[in-house]
């Protein structure tokens, strides 16, 4: 496996008046691709700045970031938004699903941003809704879904385009065990049978149990890094 990540002496530092923070200090991390990996942490250990830089929804104060091959650590603006447009996908703890559309164009936003023909934005996004569980439920709004099935909607919408990345900050963070774990059904599934590399930050042990690598970071480093044995979850069809 290619190292899809490359991380060398990161440092985010954050002054808040008088007083720096330092989020990273000199942390180096490399991933491979197609590799599902846990980030745990507790609060203020650093875990989603370095999700944040991993996204390329910020930049590091000094280091050097690669993604799949390109030091983004320098780009613009505008070119870390088409980064995170076609090779990142996206999954948040609280859906972020919009309140007022259906399951299947929530789905479809980040085809709409890339220009892709509205007739083609509606077939990928009914197979990406397919490929979590939901077909039949395109028309769907937000509030007509439980916790579990909006989730879902949101991994259809990181799908969507086709990303080598996806990163799940807490995705089971407001769902119930049985909800928790047909998720990470579906994410384990995308990992083993699409290859897709899956970075998941989470506080829960049972939770980052499905990953086969389990990074702890602690003080803006990494305190320990092993491979682990995942836990074999039910097919999604089957939770």
């Amino acid at each position: 496996m290619a190292a899809l990540i490359r991380c060398e002496d990161l440092w985010k530092i954050y002054r808040l008046g008088d007083v720096e923070v330092q989020a990273l200090r000199g942390l180096d991390l490399t991933i491979e691709s197609g590799e599902f990996v846990a980030i745990m942490g507790s609060s203020g250990s650093g875990k989603s700045t370095l999700m944040n830089i991993l996204g390329c929804l910020d930049q590091p104060t000094n280091g050097r970031y690669w993604l799949n091959g390109v030091d983004v650590a320098g780009l613009r603006a505008d070119q870390l938004a088409d980064i995170r447009n076609q090779q990142i996908g996206f999954v948040f703890q609280s859906f972020n699903l919009i309140p007022r559309t259906s399951a299947l164009e929530n789905a479809q936003l980040p085809l709409f941003y890339r220009g892709v023909p509205l007739r083609d934005q509606r077939a990928l996004a009914t197979e990406a809704l397919r490929r979590v569980g939901l077909q039949g439920r395109e028309g769907h709004y937000p509030t007509q879904l439980s916790g579990g099935q909006q989730q879902r909607v949101a991994i259809a919408r990181a799908l969507v385009a086709s990303p080598s990345l996806l990163l799940a900050d807490e995705p089971t963070g407001n769902l119930d065990t049985e909800s928790s774990r047909e998720i990470m059904a579906i994410l384990d599934q995308l990992n083993k049978e699409q290859g897709i590399t899956i970075i998941l930050v989470t506080h829960e042990t049972d939770i980052a149990a499905y990953a086969g690598r389990e990074i702890v970071i602690k003080d803006g480093r990494v305190l320990t890094d092993r491979r682990t044995k995942p836990v074999l979850p039910l097919s999604h069809s089957e939770a």
